[in-house]
């Protein structure tokens, strides 16, 4: 199977036992194959709301619980600690960070180095070639430099300095993230952790013996690595994955990038950036079939067609063979459906960009009666572990890449979050439709809960009308001052009730841009009282205030601006 990125079935969606007129909390798993790292969050309010979000009260008292690196907190009784997570990337470091607050003894296990693929081989690396990318293409534009009155010599790269920019950010935030648990007297144990009974863990290095504690919770959180289908053969050199790629170890002429997903969009924003010619071979039957299409479409012209790159669609990779005695790459097509041979491509490099696969062997799940699916840990919407009789197993939790409900770094961080907050006394369900996703091309793409196909069908279901409003960057000030006016925000919303069902934007900065409409639909906000918020003059921000003020939204609805307030 080539990259996708498959977005949750409409068909799917169940409204949450929450009863709200304007807005339905959706848990349903996603497969979303992206990574991203954002702060993390420490508490969720908890608030009764109106229909749109309006709070009716608000009582809650705060209690911040400080850890010294020689305490961070006592175990329940009989317990070495309250709380051991296996896997120290953003998830697991999002968790623990958050249960020392909540005064849980807390360790954290890594078989590996802190901070994960995210911060090691993922989203951190990635952005620094990407800046890179983003500065090469500016001052390769002469169009762009000759409207701005910039007169530039011809910008060249060291490429052994631009992988060590990459190298150097992974260290540099590895380092902040090892310390940040530090601080707080986070435990970290070093070694492979594995599940070797109800509430006990060992973890040891290969070689010594093993070490077992007993902790009242755990929480599976080991990730995910690099997918790669059968008769692709990766020597790390000529045939990569984007573990490789990250290394930028040479830049070859011709690459061949397999699946347009995430992934191999970004990969193919970097090489062409850095001279290379690009090959897409994806096995649908068109590019980036994950976005929205009307997005996709948009991409396809801004960030495909102007570009050094040809694709192929409809057909698999049946067979890679690396480069060998001089002879190149070859790649042998077939057709995705009727399994014919369709072609053989000969390139320099091929990167293998077709997704990730959860890492979850090792983990001794069998000790515990609890099998994988595809490779997952089932979970409910709780990330509590399902056991192959269908029964929740008491005090496990899974979260990130390893039970593939969305396989975002920042859904990963926030699962554990909720799953401490369980833990310690409050129920908490995590909203999966409002957690946004970024695809950091140059110009970015950034998306928010349904596609318009995705929110049609459910409405054909449940029975209900679904609007598209539309902006363009073409009209904002700010995207004009900075010459980028390409670009297009999306909002897909019930006119009945004022719901936002999902949001789409490609144009500078969008991956900054879409949080707005991400903490909207979190916050349960509807149309009618968003298109009340202020935004600065001139900045981009004022691309979304235009989308929601153009939404159309039933008269009959009253929203909710508040009494004006003399200043």
């Amino acid at each position: 199977m080539q990259a996708s990125v498959p977005l949750p079935s409409s068909s799917a969606l169940t409204r949450s036992d929450r009863s709200h007129d304007c807005y339905s909390a959706f848990v349903k798993p996603l497969h979303l194959r992206f990574c991203g790292l954002q702060r993390d969050v420490v508490g969720f309010s908890s608030v009764k709301r109106t229909c749109c979000g309006r709070v009716a009260s608000a009582k809650q008292s705060f209690v911040k619980v400080s850890a010294s690196l020689s305490d961070n907190g006592v175990p329940a009784k009989g317990f070495d600690y309250d709380l051991v997570i296996i896997g120290a990337g953003v998830g697991g470091h999002g968790a623990a960070l958050h249960a020392v607050e909540k005064g849980l003894k807390t360790a954290i296990i890594e078989g590996d180095v802190v901070g994960g693929t995210c911060v090691n081989r993922g989203c951190v690396p990635s952005k620094a070639l990407l800046a890179v990318s983003g500065r090469m293409r500016e001052l390769q534009s002469e169009q762009h430099l000759k409207a701005l009155g910039l007169q530039v010599a011809a910008a060249g790269y060291d490429r052994q300095g631009v992988a060590d920019h990459a190298n150097n950010l992974a260290s540099k935030i590895r380092s902040n993230l090892t310390n940040s648990m530090k601080a707080l007297g986070v435990d970290i144990l070093s070694g492979v952790g594995t599940i070797s009974g109800p509430q006990k863990v060992k973890y040891g290095k290969i070689g010594f013996p093993d070490t077992v504690i007993t902790a009242k919770d755990i929480i599976i959180a080991t990730g995910s690595v690099p997918f790669v289908p059968k008769g692709i053969e990766v020597d790390g050199k000529t045939v990569i994955t984007s573990d490789h790629a990250l290394k930028l170890e040479f830049i070859p002429d011709w690459i061949a990038i397999i699946g347009s997903g995430y992934i191999g969009l970004e990969f193919s924003d970097v090489y062409t950036a850095l001279g290379s010619e690009v090959t897409f071979v994806e096995a649908l039957d068109q590019l980036m079939p994950g976005f929205d299409p009307e997005i996709g479409k948009l991409a396809q012209r801004v960030l495909i067609n102007p570009r050094n790159i040809d694709y192929h669609t409809g057909v698999f990779a049946q067979k890679v063979t690396p480069a060998k005695d001089g002879k190149p790459v070859t790649i042998e097509l077939i057709d995705a459906k009727t399994k014919e041979p369709k072609d053989t491509l000969e390139v320099d490099a091929a990167l293998v960009a077709t997704g990730r696969a959860p890492f979850t062997k090792g983990l001794g799940l069998e000790n515990i009666n609890v099998g994988t699916q595809r490779g997952f840990v089932p979970v409910d919407e709780r990330m509590r572990v399902i056991d192959q009789d269908g029964n929740l197993v008491p005090h496990v939790y899974c979260i990130g890449d390893a039970n593939g409900k969305m396989m975002l770094a920042h859904a990963a961080s926030a699962q554990g979050i909720s799953v401490v907050e369980q833990v310690t006394g409050r129920d908490h369900v995590l909203n999966h439709l409002s957690i946004p996703a970024a695809c950091f091309t140059h110009p970015e793409i950034s998306m928010v809960g349904l596609t318009e196909p995705q929110a049609r069908e459910k409405a054909q279901k449940e029975g209900f009308e679904v609007s598209v409003a539309k902006t363009s960057f073409k009209a904002n000030t700010k995207a004009l001052a900075e010459n980028e006016g390409e670009g297009l925000a999306k909002l897909i919303y019930r006119p009945d009730t004022g719901e936002i069902l999902g949001v789409h934007i490609l144009g500078l900065h969008a991956a900054d841009l879409i949080h707005e409409a991400s903490n909207a639909i979190a916050l349960r906000t509807c149309i009618q009282d968003i298109k009340f918020a202020v935004h600065a003059h001139p900045t981009l921000s004022e691309v979304l205030d235009e989308l929601f003020k153009s939404a159309k939204v039933n008269a009959s609805i009253s929203n909710s601006a508040p009494e004006p307030v003399t200043v």
